[in-house]
């Protein structure tokens, strides 16, 4: 088992997306915005992962596990979930416009998927849903 800190993790339907980037990126905004749309929340500034059956699984850690903080607003419970991690998302300030294809993030011995994204407002949880759609490993 590792601890990712810096990394918030959602399921949708069931398949993880581990968000990472620096304090203050947008990853917990981002993790609100998906759960807003369905999304479960796994963990908010640290997911726990560890392989299981040679892939990687994402699961809340026991300190922090149901709570999500709202910026300006406050900490707010959740019930978490754990999934097997298919995307992980980057938010970064210099992705490229149009990648080619994922690059391949490795994780405790497993490869997930990586997509790099400006953490721009707009239409940034339909563009995690899209890159999981198109890249994303299923269950």
């Amino acid at each position: 088992m590792k601890k990712l800190p810096n990394v918030t993790g959602v399921a949708i339907d069931g398949r993880g997306v581990l968000i990472a980037g620096p304090s203050g990126s947008g990853k917990s905004s981002l993790a609100l915005e998906l759960i807003d749309r369905g999304a479960r929340l796994i963990g908010d500034d640290g997911v726990v992962v560890s392989p299981e059956d040679g892939r990687l699984h994402a699961a809340p850690p026991v300190e922090t596990e149901g709570l999500i903080e709202i910026r300006n607003v406050g900490i707010v419970e959740m019930e978490p979930v754990g999934a097997p991690a298919c995307l992980w998302i980057t938010l970064a300030k210099d992705p490229p416009r149009l990648p080619l294809g994922p690059e391949q993030r490795r994780v405790a011995g497993c490869t997930v998927p990586e997509i790099r994204l400006y953490p721009s407002k707009l239409a940034l949880a339909l563009r995690v849903e899209a890159a999981l759609d198109m890249f994303g490993l299923d269950r």
